[in-house]
C-alpha cells in the first residue's frame, strides 16, 4: 500500500486564498490521476465542498471525533493522498493537534509524507505566522504559498526582514500563485465547478455548458501556470505518483 500522504492548506490570517489554492491542487491531481479526498473544516458551510463535492467532507478539526475521521483512515482507503482545507485561524492550533496526536512524530519517523501549504497574506502578520509554525514543521515539507489571486501587493518591506522569517524553516520552499482575470474568477465562482471543468465547458454533471470562451482562455492560461509551479516543486513526486499523460490543459 502507498504510504499516505497528507497536505494542509491553510493560514491563521482570513482573506489570502487558501480554498482557491486548495481547488488548484485537487484539479492538478485529477488531471494527473491521482486518487483524492479532501477535507473541508470551513464547518458547517464549506466553500470547498461546493467546487469539489463529490470527494470534499466537512468537518470540524477542532473535534476529536472528526479528527478520527481523518487519520483514524489514512491506510483504510484507496486514495492515499488527503488534502485538508484549514479554515482562517485554525492552522496554528490545527498543527498543535498534529503534534498531539503524534502524527507529527510519524511523519518525522517517514511513516507518513506530510506537506503545508501556507498561503501568505501581505501583511507582517503572514511573516509572524512563519514564525509559529515553523515550531512543527520537522518532517514536513513546507511551502510559503504567495497567492495573488486577491490582487496582493506582497512583501514591500525590507527583504532582509523577510529573510529573516522565510530561513528560520529549513528547506522552506517559495510558491507563487499568479492573479486570475477577475472576470473569469467571478464566472468560475457562479458556476460552481472545478477550474477544469470550466475550461472544458461543462458543467457539474459534466454536462456541455456555455461559458465565455474568453473566460475559459484566462482560466486555461492561468492554471497552466499554477501547474507548472506544482511541476517545479516537483508535486506529483511528493505524492508517489508517476508523471505522464496530463488532462484537462488543452
Amino acid at each position: 500500500m502507498a504510504k499516505p500522504v497528507v497536505i494542509v492548506v491553510g493560514a491563521d490570517k482570513g482573506g489570502v486564498g487558501k480554498t482557491t489554492v486548495s481547488r488548484t491542487l485537487l484539479d492538478y491531481f485529477s488531471a494527473n490521476n491521482v486518487p483524492t479526498r479532501a477535507f473541508d473544516t470551513e464547518s458547517p458551510r464549506g466553500t470547498l465542498k461546493r467546487f469539489h463535492p463529490d470527494i470534499t467532507e466537512i468537518v470540524d478539526m477542532t473535534t476529536t471525533s472528526d479528527q478520527m475521521k481523518i487519520f483514524d483512515t489514512l491506510n483504510a482507503v484507496s486514495p492515499s493522498v488527503t488534502v485538508i482545507d484549514v479554515r482562517a485561524g485554525l492552522l496554528s492550533p490545527a498543527l498543535a493537534s498534529l503534534r498531539d496526536i503524534g502524527f507529527l512524530d510519524a511523519a518525522k519517523a517517514g511513516q507518513i509524507t506530510f506537506a503545508v501549504f501556507h498561503i501568505l497574506g501581505p501583511s507582517i502578520a503572514s511573516l509572524d505566522e512563519i514564525a509559529e509554525t515553523a515550531n512543527f514543521m520537522h518532517g514536513a515539507k513546507y511551502f510559503l504559498v504567495k497567492n495573488f489571486i486577491n490582487d496582493t501587493q506582497f512583501f514591500q518591506w525590507d527583504q532582509s526582514t523577510y529573510n529573516s522569517y522565510f530561513h528560520r524553516i529549513k528547506d522552506a520552499t517559495d510558491l507563487t500563485i499568479p492573479k486570475l482575470n477577475e472576470m473569469a474568477y467571478e464566472q468560475v465562482e457562479v458556476s460552481s465547478v472545478p477550474f477544469l471543468k470550466f475550461v472544458a465547458n461543462k458543467g457539474k454533471d459534466d454536462e456541455a455548458a456555455n461559458y465565455s470562451f474568453v473566460l475559459r482562455g484566462y482560466v486555461r492560461h492561468w492554471l497552466a501556470n499554477v501547474w507548472s509551479e506544482f511541476d517545479r516543486i516537483k508535486l506529483t513526486d511528493l505524492v508517489g505518483a508517476k508523471p505522464g499523460v496530463r488532462g484537462g490543459e488543452k
